[in-house]
């Protein structure tokens, strides 16, 4: 006995199949955002795990401890850098290739439109 048929619909249940295509939630990121955001959580990984090690070598009283904090904080410089690289190059991206600017439902139609009998007139309404 199948539990599912050949296109992936449950055998005599009806529902849904097993393999069912959803839409995204998001947009893909761009991909100099993406390979800049990668760079960054692989960095931030290293130097979690430096700072992990340091602090374990301190408790020990290694005498390692002294050179790792220094490269930790250097580690944490660069980690820092790396964070807001992804910010400035997801900026960078949204100046040169443009944004998909569309006006929200809360958005007020200009003020010229709204007052009644004053549709070509400029000049403020009670003032002639």
């Amino acid at each position: 006995m199948r539990m599912y048929e050949e296109d992936g619909a449950a055998a005599g249940v009806p529902g849904r199949g097993l393999w069912v295509e959803e839409p995204a939630r998001r947009r893909r990121m761009p991909d100099p955002v993406r390979s800049s955001a990668v760079r960054a959580v692989l960095i931030v990984a290293v130097t979690l795990t430096e700072a992990t090690i340091t602090f374990f070598l301190a408790l020990t009283g290694s005498w390692l401890a002294f050179p790792m904090v220094l490269i930790g904080i250097a580690a944490t410089i660069v980690a820092t850098w790396a964070v807001l690289d992804v910010w400035i190059t997801r900026q960078m991206w949204n100046q040169r290739h443009g944004v998909l600017s569309e006006p929200s439902s809360a958005a007020r139609e200009p003020r010229r439109g709204r007052i009644p009998g004053h549709e070509g007139r400029l000049t403020a309404p009670g003032r002639g």
